[in-house]
């Protein structure tokens, strides 16, 4: 913009990979610019570098110089909206083919998110609400801030670069903050080279880009998107608190379950002394009852002895008196004992000698040779084997044959 208040800049065309296929200087002059300015604004939208645009042209060529400007007259913002609108929708399609829509939301966010890396433009107002929420707090943030430019042609790269310098830096998260503005600003946010730098960061990224109703794709594929940096911070607070009060809550808990056993077992103990103290009284009294016992068995022991030795006394008067008499009444008892044992021995043994003679004839009369006397005889083959069946023999088979006086040979002819 000139001190004249006309706006000069150039219109470009590009090709396949943003090559440039063709470019033409362009002017707005200030009376034009006046009724352009308020209706981009209605429409949420700024004349900005990068911004693509339809509009209307009056052509002009300065011979002298052989210079060619266009006079645009008129801007379509409906055009540009729509191109913003495809490009944004491009950008979500290529991320859900690549199954990156969720992929940042997936990752596990620390419990106490201390460290923290900040992507913003340096002093901002947007850095300066962020910092400001974490320092109210009270809680011991650590900050490291990654300068860039949130707007502009190159927010781009600078956002993308801070993004992947934040994933060596040992922060648990990353917030990626901007303040309010047109809408048209939000459009870097929408780009593909911010929306893969989000989604691919190993680090859970949360965006806070300062639009109430508007939701970039930075937004869609972050862990957690809030409105405004300030509701970034307060997150980070909250999730602290949270886990501050768990934190509490479990020493609670600990401190209540740690007294209950601690109060049982002071119970236990005073009544554990309550039983010592009357287990004492009931051993002091029967250490009392032992002592009376004790002197009372040395008494009656006492009485004892003199009595056992009277008694002794008096039985050995006794025994010597009777000792005579038990001594020969023994005597004579033992003699009777012992010609009774001898008579009864003799009877047993004349009873014994006629059985022994008795079985002494029935062997005799059963013996081998006393049989065979009576004409009996013994086959045996010629391996000695006694034949006691005539099947147990063949013809040809040699027989010895023993009788009474001698033994004959023998050889079958038939069975």
């Amino acid at each position: 913009m000139r001190p004249n208040g006309h706006r000069y800049f150039e219109l470009v065309e590009k090709g396949e990979g943003d090559h440039v296929v063709g470019k033409l200087d362009a002017v707005i002059w200030k009376r034009d610019f006046a009724t352009i300015a308020p209706l981009l604004a209605r429409h949420g939208q700024a004349l900005r570098e990068g911004v693509a645009v339809r509009c209307r042209v009056a052509v002009d060529f300065y011979p002298p110089h052989g210079r060619l400007q266009l006079h645009v007259k008129e801007i379509d913002p409906v055009f540009t909206l729509g191109e913003l609108a495809r490009r944004r929708q491009e950008t979500l399609d290529e991320l859900a083919r690549l199954d990156l829509l969720d992929r940042n939301r997936a990752l596990p966010l620390a419990a106490l998110p201390l460290a923290v890396a900040l992507v913003t433009s340096h002093g901002s107002a947007a850095y300066h609400d962020f910092v400001a929420t974490l320092a109210e707090s009270g809680y011991g943030f650590r900050v490291t801030l990654l300068h860039a430019t949130v707007q502009g042609v190159e927010a781009e790269r600078a956002v993308a670069s801070a993004l992947a310098a934040a994933a060596g830096l040992g922060v648990d998260c990353v917030a990626l903050v901007r303040g309010g503005g047109a809408k048209s600003d939000l459009a870097a946010f929408d780009s593909r080279a911010i929306a893969l730098a989000v989604a691919r960061s190993p680090l859970p990224v949360l965006t806070g880009l300062g639009h109430e109703i508007d939701l970039a794709v930075a937004d869609r594929v972050a862990y957690q998107s809030f409105k405004t940096p300030t509701k970034v911070a307060e997150f980070l607070v909250a999730r602290l608190e949270g886990a501050e009060l768990a934190s509490e809550r479990l020493r609670e808990r600990l401190g209540k379950a740690a007294r209950l056993p601690l109060a049982a077992a002071r119970e236990r103990l005073l009544d554990a002394e309550r039983r010592i103290a009357v287990a004492r009284g009931r051993l002091a009294e029967a250490a009392m009852r032992l002592a009376a016992l004790a002197a009372a068995l040395a008494r009656a022991a006492r009485r004892g002895v003199r009595t056992a030795r009277g008694s002794r006394h008096e039985l050995g008067v006794r025994l010597a008196h009777a000792a005579p008499r038990l001594v020969e009444r023994s005597r004579r008892a033992l003699s009777v004992g012992a010609w009774r044992l001898i008579g009864s021995a003799r009877g047993r043994l004349d009873t014994e000698r006629a059985r022994l003679a008795g079985r002494s004839r029935l062997a005799a009369g059963l013996a081998p040779a006393t049989t065979l006397k009576r004409g009996f005889s013994i086959t045996r083959t010629a391996a000695g084997a006694i034949v006691r069946d005539a099947a147990a023999v063949a013809p040809g088979d040699r027989l010895v044959t023993t009788v009474a006086r001698g033994a004959i040979s023998s050889r079958v002819e038939e069975p």
